[in-house]
């Protein structure tokens, strides 16, 4: 049984390497990158809170896991999402061949339709056939018998199949026509890098996360982020959605164009809130790539 001393740096550094890990698992369970990233960064703190010192912790990656798990349930209650009690039944003599074609099959499907099964099963097909962990190490993260977590496993793949059987018919995402002015304007004078324009747009209470480096509040902060925008000409701002929802993609105009990416490969993406005229809330997401791996992205035309 593995048991590492952790403190603050210990952790840090242990969190550095598994991030993305966490991510994956997170943005699957609230079917959302965004929502994933916001569980992430609770994650965190809880976890820092808890290593407030320094204690010993038995399988470290399976209790950051643990608290990931509890974290998205917390928040897929506050989003009053279904969440539904899986009744054990004697399931302990279900085989888990590992399933390469199940493990696969995971990782090509959506978000979306990840959505479509019950937490109990999302869990357990997320942790054995996306994260690749063993049936014992996901009882560990969920808490849950060796016999309802093979139960999970096992309704979930098959539940899966029948959804991968099945086209998947997707509303495209629209944008109100105001929104849509608003941002237009704001894409097209970071375009056009003119940055005073830009600082105009935003509040005097604004707040700023960018997202894996660092957090500012007030006009006055935040003003000094476009200047390392200023600085550097390895992006491009276009309209679009990620997940669903309305975002300001960041391409680099400077890769190789993917297909249906004429104006370079997608690298990160914001998130722009407005009051009224005026922009309260930048969320960037340019230095955390692992946002972008199970994100539904598309582009906003004309």
């Amino acid at each position: 049984m593995s048991t590492q001393k952790l403190d603050r740096p210990a952790l840090e550094a242990m969190l550095s390497g598994l991030r993305p890990k966490l991510h994956r698992y997170c943005a699957h369970m609230a079917g959302s990158v965004i929502d994933g990233e916001d569980i992430v960064q609770e994650t965190l703190l809880k976890a820092l809170q808890a290593v407030d010192g320094s204690v010993a912790v038995e399988r470290p990656e399976q209790w950051l896991f643990r608290i990931a798990h509890n974290a998205a349930q917390d928040h897929l209650r506050r989003r009053q999402r279904e969440r539904s009690r899986i009744t054990e039944a004697d399931m302990t003599t279900i085989e888990d061949p590992s399933g390469n074609a199940d493990a696969r099959l995971a990782a090509a499907t959506s978000l979306r339709s990840f959505m479509q099964l019950s937490v109990a099963q999302r869990g357990a097909v997320i942790l054995v056939d996306v994260l690749g962990l063993s049936l014992h190490e996901t009882c560990d993260v969920t808490g849950a018998t060796l016999a309802a977590t093979k139960a999970a496993l096992h309704r979930g793949r098959a539940q899966l199949r029948l959804l991968a059987a099945e086209p998947e018919q997707v509303a495209a995402p629209r944008l109100d026509a105001d929104d849509e002015r608003r941002l237009r304007r704001y894409v097209d004078l970071f375009n056009a890098r003119d940055f005073d324009a830009v600082r105009a747009l935003i509040a005097e209470d604004i707040q700023l996360e960018v997202v894996n480096r660092i957090r500012m509040r007030g006009k006055a902060q935040v003003s000094t982020y476009f200047g390392n925008y200023d600085r550097v000409n390895d992006w491009a701002l276009s309209l679009g959605f990620v997940d669903g929802r309305p975002a300001i993609l960041i391409r680099d105009p400077r890769a190789p164009d993917g297909p249906g990416e004429p104006d370079g490969v997608v690298r990160g993406f914001m998130l722009v809130e407005w009051r009224d005229e005026r922009v309260v809330q930048i969320r960037d997401f340019r230095y955390a790539p692992w946002c972008l791996v199970d994100a539904e992205i598309s582009t906003m035309e004309g």
